[in-house]
């Protein structure tokens, strides 16, 4: 039998304060949301963005409308890296491309075989959408190019429908233009996970 003690603590308890109440409950689940909610703004201001896919140039690594999160903070581009970039006289809005080469690294682009060769090594990209043709545009023609300091070579993965640094307009593409490193699909939920 509890004694005496126990008995008048728990009468002098106010309605509503037992372990377990309603109130305590939507107390705990209200400061646990309000945590998550700073967590969450902070690490888009600080570390990633998330962005929206325009086009197909990305297809079948990433499709029109699919949301993608990108880290921002700390970033440097790596090759084969899927990577935003905006450059104001080149496009409207950030597109998606793939770092295919980093400062100092000579990429050359063949169309008699089909590949892209970076230091004399041809490139393994499985990836890629379909066999890249020969393109109809006279304006994708940097296809021998030693990448400058400061800057990287990108291509899309559907070459045939892709402008990138093959472009006479965007070329090879100064680091200070990367938004960041596409990490992974958020939406839509059968397209997430990593992005390779």
């Amino acid at each position: 039998m509890p004694d005496d003690e126990t008995i008048l603590s728990s009468e002098n308890q106010e309605p509503g304060q037992e372990k377990g109440s309603f109130k305590m409950d939507l107390y705990f689940w209200m400061q646990a949301l309000a945590v998550a909610l700073v967590f969450l703004v902070l690490t888009f201001t600080f570390v990633g963005r998330v962005i929206r896919v325009e086009g197909s140039s990305m297809v079948p690594t990433l499709h029109e409308g699919d949301l993608m999160l990108l880290q921002s903070i700390g970033y440097e581009p790596q090759q084969g890296d899927v990577v935003v970039l905006r450059k104001a006289a080149f496009m409207a809005v950030p597109v998606v491309k793939r770092v295919i080469a980093t400062a100092g690294q000579h990429v050359v682009v063949s169309y008699e075989d089909h590949c892209v060769y970076v230091d004399g090594e041809k490139l393994d990209e499985p990836y890629i959408n379909e066999i890249m043709q020969v393109p109809l545009s006279s304006e994708l023609t940097v296809l021998d190019v030693v990448v400058p300091e400061g800057s990287i070579y990108v291509l899309g993965d559907n070459r045939n429908h892709s402008s990138d640094s093959r472009s006479v307009h965007l070329g090879t593409v100064d680091t200070r233009y990367v938004l960041g490193r596409a990490i992974c699909v958020l939406l839509p939920f059968q397209d997430f996970g990593l992005i390779q």
